[in-house]
């Protein structure tokens, strides 16, 4: 019961922070639950409660959705999703883990010196990012930081990147979950855990939104550097001790 407990206060937590910025809350997660459940367990009780937390920012920003990007970028990412559930076992996490990390750190200097000579993602872009950042996503828990820099390059920022991100990502953990269910590993036990997770991470998410609401821009877009310095810094850690 200890631990049913400290997942909902850290879902909570987690999905706060994810509504604010757009993602972290598997970052936050993933150890408790690894603790609690097991490593094996983890990822896909983590798949549906992103799913939920997902459907939480939906629901809070519903009429700020940018629906053409949305579609753009989940009718190449559902199918890369499944793909890299089907190369998960083969694949060595600690690369995918050092690519990230150095990924994220770099798109820090990138996203600005984007935003500084206007260069924006169209959608034709957006569908061709796509494929192998749903890739990715099938492979590890999240690559929520990787959506942050192309939704924002895209134009979108606030309410409109939480619900257009959240929307693209809801499709795509919805096709890494019909992948795991294929292999078997959603047994009635991992869908009443990952339920529990996802209902701690949209109660979260609508905490955030008042939040959001009084954020100036600026201060937004810091909060966006900080995250993907802090998810690259935490994958690099991570990988040096696989």
């Amino acid at each position: 019961m200890t631990g049913y407990l400290l997942v909902l206060l850290v879902g909570i937590l987690a999905g706060t922070l994810s509504g604010i910025v757009g993602t972290g809350s598997s970052m936050m997660l993933m150890p408790i639950l690894v603790v609690s459940f097991g490593p094996k367990l983890a990822v896909p009780i983590m798949a549906i409660g992103a799913v939920m937390g997902n459907l939480g920012k939906v629901f809070a920003w519903w009429r700020e959705i940018d629906w053409k990007a949305c579609g753009a970028y989940a009718v190449t990412a559902v199918p890369g999703a499944v793909l890299g559930v089907h190369t998960l076992l083969a694949l060595p996490a600690h690369f995918v883990d050092i690519a990230l990390g150095v990924f994220f750190i770099a798109m820090v200097p990138t996203r600005r010196c984007l935003t500084r000579h206007a260069v924006k993602i169209t959608l034709w872009q957006l569908a061709v990012i796509g494929g192998p950042v749903g890739f990715l996503t099938g492979i590890v828990v999240s690559t929520g930081p990787l959506t942050v820099p192309v939704f924002t390059s895209y134009g979108l920022e606030r309410g409109a990147f939480l619900a257009t991100e959240a929307a693209g990502s809801l499709a795509v953990y919805a096709g890494k979950i019909a992948a795991f269910r294929q292999f078997g590993a959603l047994p009635p036990s991992v869908v009443l855990k990952g339920a529990i997770v996802g209902a701690s991470l949209m109660t979260g998410s609508f905490f955030a939104r008042s939040l959001v609401i009084r954020m100036k821009p600026a201060t937004f877009r810091l909060l966006v550097d900080g995250l993907l310095l802090t998810s690259g810094a935490s994958l690099l850690w991570a990988a040096t001790g696989q």
